[in-house]
């Protein structure tokens, strides 16, 4: 008999607010989430309403300000980063340590905002917090050999990211940027993530970190985010179509810049055998529901190995633990141990949704579908958001799946016969930021390897962002501009010695660390 699931005590959304007025009451009113500028907290901007992907459950919703607003709260930061960029480095360094610090005391808080903003599982949650903070605390212990011949940047370092990682990805960057003397100006993804964002910068601001927060649209606040003379460098994270605007702002006003966009990430199967260790790798591929920019949701195999790669590939994917992130047994139960959970939001669901019935309409073979009644779901709750797992064999041409990144737990499979073709369909989408090739022979990986348009490859191993010293970019139209990573990530954000040139991927020519 199925036991009637609950939600654990103490993680409702009630509860989560309740911590951020606790935590930092400055930053939060009864009712909704302040804007971070000229060193206040300010109860500006148009409240939209927002609802959490999980279960429909009302949440904090973005106070969007205009582009006047956004501009002056700019100039602000130029002012702040010219007293910033003056603070000693053993200074810097301390400030930033005691926000790490911070964090770290509010991890839980932390976690269970991202858990009901963007749909992340516990276990998930609890990790892009934990990469944060780590992450920054390598770049402080040995912050000196990267910034030695080094200085801040001209202006504040503005950063316009995507919603899925709130904390690994746009917080780790915030304070890396403050360590280099860089102040940093953040605009929240208009999807989810305001109230895990706010509560962070509210820990640096206490701290005297130079932090500004603001909600807005994406078109409205551009003019003041990217284009404003007073900023420095613009750090991007999120689709092609948008990535592609900025892009082309920052070429025309010559100005520093970092934009990771999407690109259909592959896993070659060529002349392999090893399939119980594809086996085991291929449930981690569904974290998050494939919902961060390096998931595989693309696999190309060897039409001779297709039955053996079948008999790994579907027990594995039926394996897949999804559903509420918070659903319990018992109260006190811990969070369950799930694979993922919703989407983003319905709209996002729906979308994909459609996409996989286009593309099995106009041909693809759908190989496994999962289904909700699989799901660890609250009696009646809603369930707009969440997408089972699916499998698709050959999407058409015409399918938005054949050619870019679905964001959510749908596979496809491209079956091909010669070396030429296996590298035609690795690079569908222009560029890549990971990529894997399993196949037995070592000689024929290094010799394929090279012809992938990805950043990293892996053999026969599923590649990833990386944290502390390993380098990430992106090869074609996956990213534009300055690499990161390691030292890089100090170097995208600081001017060196005059003629100097970025490692990075450039309209003029793709320069390699």
């Amino acid at each position: 008999m199925t036991m009637t699931l609950t939600l654990k005590a103490g993680t409702s959304w009630a509860d989560a607010w309740r911590g951020c007025l606790a935590a930092a009451p400055e930053a939060f009113r009864d009712d909704r989430v302040l804007n971070l500028w000229d060193a206040g907290w300010r109860a500006d901007g148009r409240v939209l309403p927002a609802t959490s992907p999980v279960d429909g459950t009302p949440v904090a919703g973005p106070p969007r300000l205009d582009g006047d607003t956004a501009r002056r709260a700019v100039r602000a930061a130029l002012d702040q980063h010219r007293a910033w960029r003056h603070v000693p480095l053993a200074e810097r360094r301390a400030r930033v340590a005691a926000t790490l610090d911070a964090l770290a005391a509010h991890r839980d808080l932390l976690a269970l905002l991202l858990v009901w903003e963007i749909g992340k599982p516990w276990r998930a949650a609890r990790a892009d917090v934990d990469r944060a903070i780590d992450g920054v605390r390598w770049y402080a212990d040995g912050i000196e050999p990267m910034l030695a011949g080094r200085a801040p940047l001209d202006g504040p370092v503005s950063n316009i990211a995507s919603w899925n990682y709130p904390m690994s990805v746009l917080v780790h960057a915030l304070l890396v940027q403050a360590l280099a003397g860089n102040a940093v100006v953040a605009k929240t993804p208009t999807d989810g993530g305001v109230a895990c964002l706010t509560l962070a910068c509210a820990l640096a601001a206490r701290e005297g970190v130079p932090v500004t927060l603001v909600s807005g649209s994406g078109s409205e606040l551009s003019e003041a985010l990217v284009r404003a003379p007073e900023i420095g460098c613009v750090s991007f994270v999120g689709g092609r179509d948008t990535g592609a605007a900025v892009a082309t702002a920052v070429a025309d006003l010559g100005k520093r810049h970092v934009l990771e966009q999407e690109g259909l990430n592959t896993w070659g199967v060529w002349e392999y055998s090893d399939f119980a260790a594809l086996a085991s790798a291929l449930p981690k591929l569904f974290d998050y529901g494939k919902q961060r920019c390096t998931a595989y949701p693309r696999f190309v195999v060897q039409r001779t190995l297709f039955d053996a790669f079948l008999e790994a590939y579907l027990p594995a994917v039926r394996t897949l633990r999804f559903g509420h992130p918070l659903a319990v047994e018992q109260p006190d139960d811990p969070c369950p141990s799930l694979d993922f959970g919703p989407l983003i939001n319905a709209a996002k669901a729906k979308d994909l949704t459609d996409q996989v019935a286009l593309a099995v309409d106009r041909g693809a073979v759908p190989l496994y579908r999962g289904s909700l009644a699989d799901a660890r779901l609250l009696p009646g709750q809603d369930t707009s958001a969440y997408v089972p797992p699916v499998t698709l064999l050959n999407p058409p041409p015409s399918s938005p799946l054949h050619h870019a990144e679905p964001f959510g737990p749908v596979d496809t499979i491209v079956l091909v016969d010669t070396e030429a073709e296996l590298l035609a369909a690795m690079n569908a989408s222009n560029g890549a930021l990971v990529a894997t090739l399993s196949t037995d022979d070592r000689a024929t990986f290094d010799r394929l390897a090279p012809q992938i348009r990805a950043f990293k490859v892996g053999h026969g191993v599923p590649r990833s962002r990386g944290d502390r010293d390993e380098l990430f970019g992106g090869f074609g139209g996956s990213w534009r501009g300055a690499f990161v990573g390691g030292d890089l990530l100090v170097r995208a954000v600081t001017r060196g010695p005059a003629g100097e040139r970025l490692p990075g991927n450039f309209p003029e020519c793709r320069l390699m660390p």
